[in-house]
C-alpha cells in the first residue's frame, strides 16, 4: 500500500510541476510601429510606438490590450466583412467621449474613439488614447464582437 501512495504522490507532483512550468504568463500587447493616414492627405506617417489589433471573422485579436497614455492603437480589418470600431455602449458610443454617435460623427477632432464609418477588408482605423481608463469597444457593424483597451498612466517601456 505504501508503494501505491508514493506512486500517486509522485504522479501528482510531476503533473502539478508540469502545469506550473508550462502555464506561462499572459502576453503583453506588442508595441509596434503604426502607419497612419491623415484624413484627406493621402500621405502616411509612422509613429514610434503603437499597438495593432487585428479584426478577423472571429472578432478582435487580441481582445484586450494594455497601453500607456498617449498610445495609438490601430485596428486593421482582416475580415471578410465590414469593421466600424466604436466606443461602448452599442449603439450610442458614449463611454469614451460622453457624446452620442449622432453628436460626434463625423469625428473631425479625432477625440471620440469612434470610426464613424464602416470600412472594408484591408482598411484600418487608428486612435490615440488620451484618457486613462478601461475603454470597452465593439464593431458597430457586428456589435457582438467586442474588446477593451486599458490605458495606464505608466510611461512607455
Amino acid at each position: 500500500m505504501n508503494r501505491n501512495v508514493i506512486g500517486i504522490i509522485a504522479v501528482i507532483v510531476v503533473i502539478g510541476g508540469g502545469w506550473y512550468m508550462l502555464r506561462g504568463a499572459p502576453a503583453a500587447a506588442p508595441i509596434l510601429p503604426v502607419t497612419e493616414t491623415p484624413a484627406g492627405t493621402g500621405a502616411t506617417t509612422t509613429t514610434a510606438t503603437g499597438v495593432t489589433v487585428a479584426y478577423t471573422n472571429q472578432g478582435f485579436s487580441p481582445t484586450s490590450v494594455t497601453v500607456p497614455l498617449g498610445t495609438a492603437v490601430t485596428f486593421i480589418n482582416q475580415s471578410s466583412g465590414n469593421m466600424w470600431v466604436a466606443s461602448a455602449a452599442h449603439p450610442t458610443h458614449t463611454v469614451y467621449s460622453g457624446t452620442s454617435l449622432n453628436q460626434h460623427c463625423p469625428d473631425t477632432t479625432n477625440s471620440t474613439f469612434d470610426e464613424c464609418v464602416a470600412v472594408t477588408s484591408g482598411n484600418s482605423y487608428s486612435f490615440t488614447f488620451n484618457k486613462v481608463g478601461d475603454w470597452k469597444y465593439h464593431n458597430h457593424a457586428n456589435a457582438s464582437q467586442t474588446g477593451t483597451v486599458i490605458v495606464t498612466d505608466a510611461a512607455p517601456i
